[in-house]
């Protein structure tokens, strides 16, 4: 294959993970694969999907989200740099029946799924582990802290939960 055939290839490629969607206008809607808030349970899921344009043939962004027993939302928590670059923290909360929003066109994926009595034992430690992380208020995408980071901090603070992120979790290392 000639060079100049390897470049075309490489572009095609590039373009093939590149989303054709604004980033305003791309799906947030849920995927619905999370459980739902209806149920009495206490619920932790962790949640992947590909990385918004370009970055997602290379990467995903993760978030986690909490429900304690007989509540009928969700804590979500998330990473994200458009954040600090409004002068607000990377880290933030917030509540939702549905956890599981595509990112920005891209369909998430669980992770994990604890229900029950384990996750009632572990919500109120992911709670008081991200009242303490220590990169809240700072992102950058390579080598980190960002939205992966976040997660691998999680999993090393309460390692009961038993969290593996994916290979292309990029930043996760970030963590240790």
């Amino acid at each position: 294959m000639t060079k100049s055939a390897v470049l075309m290839v490489l572009a095609a490629l590039l373009l093939a993970g590149c989303s054709s969607n604004d980033w305003r206008s791309a799906s947030r809607e849920p995927a619905g694969i999370a459980t739902s808030a209806a149920s009495p349970e206490a619920v932790i899921e962790v949640f992947a999907a590909d990385a918004f344009g370009w970055r997602g043939i290379f990467a995903v962004h993760t978030w986690i989200a909490i429900k304690p027993a007989h509540a009928r939302e969700y804590t979500v928590y998330e990473v994200v740099g458009w954040r600090v670059e409004r002068g607000q923290p990377a880290l933030y909360s917030y509540q939702t029946p549905t956890p599981d929003r595509y990112w920005y066109g891209a369909r998430p994926e669980k992770l994990l799924s604890l229900r029950g009595a384990e996750a009632a034992a572990l919500i109120p430690r992911i709670a008081e582990a991200s009242a303490r992380y220590p990169w809240a208020d700072e992102y950058t995408a390579v080598p980190g802290p960002n939205s992966n980071t976040f997660p691998a901090w999680i999993a090393l603070q309460v390692p009961e939960l038993g969290l593996e992120l994916p290979f292309s979790a990029i930043g996760s290392g970030y963590a240790d």
